[in-house]
């Protein structure tokens, strides 16, 4: 898959940076550096809508239960389509985890 988009050296040196992190305190500290407070929560906010979506449950029930915009919501559903498969590939490595 071609992800021309967003590719450049800057963006693959941060994730040469993000793929260095060993644990969840060392990304609460990154992340907390890297990024303002609200950046790491719509992060957040989005992941969990895509589970929600990926749920079966409705825009009202995920609006509700995450504050997020149905416009959010509907860019979060269209890139679980069609985007580049990055949440799918996520969402299955989570789920996996939930399971052992």
């Amino acid at each position: 898959m071609e992800l021309k988009k967003i590719k450049d050296p800057y963006i693959e040196r941060l994730f040469d940076a993000i793929l260095l992190l060993e644990n969840r305190e060392e990304c609460y500290r990154f992340f907390e550096d890297i990024c303002t407070i609200g950046e790491v929560q719509a992060m957040a906010q989005r992941l969990q809508v895509a589970e929600m979506l990926k749920e079966g449950r409705t825009y009202t029930d995920i609006a509700q239960a995450t504050g997020a915009s149905t416009a959010t919501i509907s860019r979060v559903k269209r890139f679980l389509h069609y985007g580049s498969n990055g949440y799918n590939i996520i969402l299955e490595r989570l789920e996996k985890t939930k399971q052992q």
